[in-house]
């Protein structure tokens, strides 16, 4: 799937623009079922593996290890926005890594400055390994992730100073 797709679409849904996504990927076999509820936060996704897909990794048994999705974190977003802090989140659900090799340095770390286009981590997924970019420029001021640690989607993995 096109990482960059999902998390548009995501945003659209976080505007309030859609209620309801559905995507699916017959090359790897996997739908992705998103619903807003009634207070405009997330329902549970389902992640499903389709008929003939291989089940490899966290996503062989639909439903594992799934969160809930915005709702109680718009309030405290909100002011963070307010004060010019930005939070870079997990667009997958996955194993957070701060570098490529446990040997190199982190991608990024505390007073660090990142662009659009920084990479900032990397998310493994089903024995992938996905570059999450910052998507917003200004300062890191907190990791609040530990390296090697399971991450959920939607999860805050940074705070950016943009202001």
């Amino acid at each position: 799937m096109d990482l960059k797709l999902i998390r548009n679409l995501v945003r659209i849904m976080e505007r309030g623009e859609v209620d309801e996504l559905e995507i699916e990927d017959d090359k790897a076999g996997l739908r992705v079922h998103l619903r807003r509820g009634p207070s405009g936060g997330y329902t549970q996704p389902s992640v499903m593996m389709m008929p003939g897909a291989s089940a490899q990794g966290p996503a062989a048994s639909p439903g594992a290890n799934l969160a809930a999705v915005g709702g109680e974190g718009t309030s405290t977003e909100a002011q963070a926005r307010a004060a010019g802090v930005e939070e870079i989140t997990s667009p997958m659900i996955g194993t957070y890594y701060a570098s490529p090799s446990p040997d190199a340095d982190p991608f990024t770390a505390v007073g660090d400055r990142v662009g659009d286009e920084s990479l900032v981590c990397i998310i493994e997924a089903m024995k992938v390994m996905n570059e999450i970019k910052a998507e917003c420029a200004g300062e890191i001021v907190e990791v609040l992730v530990e390296n090697g640690e399971p991450v959920e989607y939607g999860q805050p993995l940074f705070l950016v100073k943009t202001r």
